[in-house]
C-alpha cells in the first residue's frame, strides 16, 4: 500500500507524460502481481463502489476530531476535498502503523466493510485514520468513497505496461478494454506474450476523432475524404462472436439488455464481427430528440411500452473485425466497402449503415453542413479513406466538423466553490434568462473562463453575495454571461421547461446589462430553429 501512495504522489506531482510512465514502469518493476492488478484497475479509471457515505464520514470526523463542528466544516470548506480533510485531521504522523500490501487493503480491509453495520465500520474506519500516515490515510479514504481519480490516461497507462513487459501498446490497450478481474491471473495474462487466446466479449480500443479548428479547405482536396453525418447518440462497439452479442459503450459498459431490438437484429451478422457505430432512439419519422435516449439508458432492463415510444438501432460506420480477422490496419476505404458487403444484404430495420455525404466541392459539404440543425445532427465527421483504424484520437484522420454551438445571453444567480484545487474559489455558477419579469435558472456551467477572470468573479461574488443556501450563494443579478450549448430539449423534470446540453460559458457580456438578457421564449425558440 505505502507503495502504492507513493506512485500516486508521483503522478499527482507532474505534469510530464514520461515522468508518469516511468514512475508506473518502476512501480510494476517490484509490484506483486496481485497489487499490479489492482494497481491498473485503479489507474485505468475503474473504482470500488462506494463502501462508506460521505455524510457518514463527517460525521465520524466530527467525532474522531473532538473539534467543534463549525471548525470542521470551515475545515472542509477550505480544503474541498472530504479525503484529504479527514488524512490532515486525523492521520498520524510518519510511519503508518499498519502495513498491507495494496491487494491486502483492498481485500481483507475495504471490501468486508461492505458486510458491516455502521457501528462497525466507524470504529474500522476511526482506527484506519489514527493509525496511518496522511498519504495512506488519503488513498484509503478516496478508494472507500470510489473517488480516487489519477491524472493517467488509458494509453498512457498501456504504454507503462507495454514497456514493462517489453508488449506492444495496442495489445495491452486491447487486453484492458472490457470486463476483468483484477487478480494475479489477470496480470499474468496482461503481459504475457500473445497466445493467440481473446476474449469474446472483448471489445477493441476506440478511435476518436478531433475538432476541426482550421479551414476545411486546409484538408486538401474534398475526394480524399468520406464525410458522414455527426449523430448525437451513444457511441458503442457491436461485437457477434461465438454465437453471442455484445453491445459496449465507448465507457466500457454492456447496455445489451437495454437494447435487446439491437442484439435481436445483430444475430443475422456473420460470426467473428466487430462494429463501430452509434446507439440512437429511431422512429418511423426518423432519428428522435437525445432526450428521448435518455429514457433507455438508466434502464437496465426495458418493458414493452418504453420499447414501443423510443425503438432504438444501431447505425455502424466503421468494421473492426471480419470473419475473426483483425482488420483495423485496413484502410478507411477497404473498411467501409467491407461494412457495406456485412450489412447492406441484411436489410435490417434496427441495424443500418451510417449515410455517405457526397460532394464534389467543399462548398457544397459546407452547404449540406449548414442544414445540420434541421437533419437533427451535430454537423459532419470527415474520415481519410487512407486512414486505418487507430487507438485513441490520432490527430489528421478522423475530423468532427461540427456546426456552431447554440448561444444564449444570461445572468448568473448563484455560485458553489469548486473542489480540490479550485476549493478556495466560486468557480460553479447557475445562470437564468427572463420570463414574466423574473429570471428562471436555465443551465449550471463551470469552464469556459481563464484564471484572471475567475480570481476576478470571485472577489465579485464575496462582495454581492445575497444569500447562502449552505455552499451555494445566491448574488446580485448583475453580471451576464454568453452561454453556449450542444443541444436543447423540452422537459418536465426542470422549472423553466428546457434541458440544455454541455453548457459552458463562451465570453463574459460585459457590454450587457440585465436588462438585456435573453427570455426564456427566445431560448425555446432555438428548439424549433425559429429565427
Amino acid at each position: 500500500m505505502e507503495a502504492f501512495s507513493r506512485l500516486y504522489q508521483s503522478l499527482d506531482q507532474t505534469t510530464s507524460t514520461n515522468a508518469k510512465v516511468a514512475a508506473m514502469v518502476s512501480y510494476f518493476d517490484s509490484a506483486p502481481a496481485a497489487d499490479a492488478a489492482w494497481a491498473v484497475y485503479f489507474l485505468s479509471g475503474r473504482r470500488l463502489k462506494r463502501l462508506v457515505g460521505a455524510s457518514l464520514l463527517r460525521d465520524w470526523l466530527r467525532q474522531a476530531s473532538e473539534l467543534p463542528e463549525w471548525l470542521v466544516e470551515d475545515t472542509y470548506a477550505s480544503v474541498g476535498d472530504l479525503a484529504e480533510t479527514i488524512a490532515l485531521l486525523l492521520s498520524e504522523p510518519g510511519q503508518s502503523r499498519e502495513q498491507y500490501t495494496l491487494s491486502g487493503w483492498v481485500e481483507n480491509q475495504l471490501l468486508p466493510l461492505r458486510d458491516c453495520d455502521a457501528d462497525a465500520q466507524q470504529r474500522i474506519v476511526s482506527r484506519w485514520w489514527s493509525t496511518q500516515s496522511y498519504e495512506q490515510c488519503y488513498i484509503i479514504n478516496k478508494l472507500m468513497t470510489g473517488a480516487l481519480r489519477v491524472g493517467v490516461s488509458q494509453i498512457l497507462l498501456a504504454r507503462a505496461v507495454a514497456q514493462h513487459a517489453d508488449l506492444p501498446r495496442a495489445l495491452v490497450l486491447h487486453r484492458l478494454m472490457g470486463e476483468w478481474t483484477p487478480d494475479a491471473e489477470f496480470w499474468q495474462e496482461l503481459v504475457s506474450r500473445d497466445n493467440g487466446q481473446s476474449v469474446p466479449s472483448r471489445p477493441y480500443p476506440f478511435c476518436l476523432a478531433s475538432p476541426l479548428e482550421a479551414p476545411v479547405e486546409s484538408l486538401g482536396s474534398v475526394q480524399h475524404w468520406l464525410a458522414e453525418w455527426k449523430w448525437d447518440g451513444i457511441r458503442a462497439q457491436l461485437i457477434r462472436r461465438g454465437g453471442e452479442t455484445y453491445l459496449w459503450s465507448r465507457g466500457e459498459e454492456l447496455m445489451g439488455p437495454r437494447f435487446p431490438e439491437i442484439l435481436q437484429a445483430s444475430t443475422q451478422l456473420q460470426d467473428g464481427t466487430v462494429l463501430d457505430g452509434e446507439i440512437l432512439p429511431w422512429n418511423n419519422d426518423g432519428v428522435m430528440p437525445f432526450a428521448a435516449l435518455q429514457r433507455r439508458i438508466g434502464r437496465k432492463t426495458v418493458g414493452k411500452k418504453l420499447l414501443a415510444d423510443v425503438p432504438c438501432l444501431f447505425l455502424a460506420y466503421d468494421i473492426m473485425e471480419w470473419q475473426g480477422n483483425d482488420i483495423r490496419e485496413h484502410t478507411m476505404q477497404q473498411r467501409r466497402e467491407q461494412l457495406e458487403r456485412a450489412i447492406t444484404p441484411l436489410q435490417l430495420d434496427r441495424l443500418r449503415i451510417s449515410e455517405v455525404v457526397e460532394a464534389q466541392q467543399w462548398t457544397e459539404l459546407a452547404e449540406l453542413r449548414s442544414q445540420s440543425r434541421v437533419r437533427q445532427v451535430e454537423g459532419l465527421m470527415l474520415k481519410h479513406n487512407e486512414a486505418t483504424y487507430e487507438t485513441g484520437r490520432k490527430r489528421g484522420l478522423w475530423w468532427k466538423w461540427k456546426v456552431e454551438p447554440y448561444t444564449v445571453d444570461a445572468v448568473m444567480l448563484y455560485a458553489q466553490a469548486g473542489h480540490g484545487k479550485r476549493a478556495n474559489l466560486f468557480t460553479d455558477y447557475t445562470f437564468g434568462v427572463w420570463q414574466d419579469n423574473a429570471l428562471v435558472p436555465i443551465a449550471k456551467a463551470y469552464s469556459g473562463l481563464d484564471n484572471q477572470e475567475i480570481n476576478e468573479l470571485d472577489k465579485w461574488i464575496r462582495r454581492h453575495t445575497q444569500e447562502k443556501f449552505g455552499p451555494v450563494r445566491s448574488v446580485t443579478a448583475e453580471q451576464v454571461f454568453e452561454l453556449a450549448f450542444e443541444g436543447i430539449n423540452l422537459s418536465t423534470r426542470h422549472k423553466s421547461g428546457i434541458a440544455v446540453r454541455f453548457p459552458r460559458i463562451a465570453r463574459w457580456r460585459r457590454d450587457l446589462a440585465p436588462k438585456d438578457a435573453d427570455t426564456l421564449d427566445d431560448v425555446k425558440r432555438l428548439i424549433t430553429h425559429e429565427p
